[in-house]
């Protein structure tokens, strides 16, 4: 490699660590190819959506069970909080069916 290529990079690398992130390389099978892309560019984000990845990939090496209180973590994300919903129901007793 050329003085010029290995400067490059060198700082190329040091661009990535500025930023916190790595470079590595992993082997696997040809089918997970892109399903491990694109978990290390959710991953790479660092939301709040990667730590719930990062949370649940490392239960699940672990064999740790699933937290309680999922549902109502999901519920609490879900688009129709703070929505104002009529969910009473009319008090009509339906028609009279003689059986």
């Amino acid at each position: 490699m050329s003085q010029a290529q290995k400067r490059a990079v060198q700082n190329y690398r040091s661009r990535l660590e500025q930023r916190g992130m790595s470079r590595y390389e992993v082997l696997g099978k040809e089918s997970d190819r892109e399903l491990i892309r694109s978990l290390a560019r959710r991953l790479a984000e660092d939301g709040p959506e990667a730590l719930e990845i990062r949370d649940m990939v490392n239960r699940t090496i672990k064999g740790e069970p699933p937290r309680k209180g999922g549902i109502l973590k999901a519920l609490r994300r879900s688009p129709l909080v703070g929505a104002e919903l009529n969910l009473v129901r009319s008090g009509n007793e339906g028609r009279k069916v003689d059986l």
